[in-house]
């Protein structure tokens, strides 16, 4: 696929390999993230969408090719709140760790942007699984960085809370570069300015499906239904060639 102009790239991997287990993941391939925007990336479980993440987080080195992103911060499936810290102290915990004084009045604004003001002083233990994603998505906010990479955050809540969330990260991370991987079709669409499968052994990144209008978008829109139906044919066809390979 064609990269983005470097003057908005604010991410980029180049010609990018890698390999587990003698099996190529990737080999040789290229994908850049265009700066403000959200890309969001679905494909088959297994074809190294989490790992394709790891390269820009700096937590994987490529066999060969480079990975640039600079600073980022990093969202995953779980919460991975501290037990044994309050929900303030949770929040702040980047900061912490390097040592640096900790911003709780930031730290209590952003709590109650997403009504957890009084919760504060309270443990995880207490929170219910959506209250603990949005705590961890002020630990996120916190860290102040010009990409946030997410793995599959929301994936395990219920469906209310669900987009929920998805439409509260839309309104708290306006503006940021964002990497989502996701599984969820309708999820990409509500989120993402551009939408990518990638699929194959060794992967590939299809070009960009770029929904129109502002996120998070309404699922109920019947423009964002018939991109669903295209996006859905990309995944099947993702799905059947990744069967004929393996």
């Amino acid at each position: 696929m064609s990269l983005p102009d470097d003057s908005s790239s604010a991410a980029r991997i180049d010609n990018a390999s890698l390999a587990y287990g003698g099996r190529w993941l990737f080999d040789g391939l290229d994908f850049a993230l265009e700066e403000g925007l959200w890309t969001c990336l679905l494909g088959p479980t297994g074809v190294g969408k989490t790992s394709l993440l790891r390269l820009f987080a700096g937590l994987e080195t490529p066999d060969s090719g480079t990975a640039s992103a600079g600073q980022v911060s990093y969202m995953a499936q779980q919460d991975l709140l501290m037990p044994w810290l309050t929900v303030i102290e949770n929040a702040v915990i980047g900061s912490r760790l390097r040592g640096e004084p900790p911003d709780y009045d930031r730290a209590q604004g952003l709590l109650a942007s997403v009504g957890l003001a009084a919760c504060a002083g309270d443990y995880p233990r207490t929170l219910s699984g959506g209250m603990r994603q949005r705590v961890a998505l002020i630990r996120t906010l916190m860290e102040d960085r010009p990409l946030v990479l997410m793995d599959e955050p929301f994936s395990a809540l219920d469906a209310i809370t669900r987009l929920r969330l998805q439409s509260l990260a839309a309104e708290l991370l306006r503006g940021r570069t964002v990497l989502l991987v996701t599984h969820d079709p309708l999820e990409a669409l509500r989120l993402g300015d551009r939408i990518h499968v990638m699929a194959g052994r060794p992967a590939r990144i299809d070009q960009a499906l770029v929904p129109a209008g502002e996120t998070p978008r309404d699922p109920a829109d019947p423009a964002l239904l018939a991109h669903q139906a295209e996006l859905l044919a990309r995944l099947t066809a993702a799905a059947e060639a990744e069967g004929e390979e393996g």
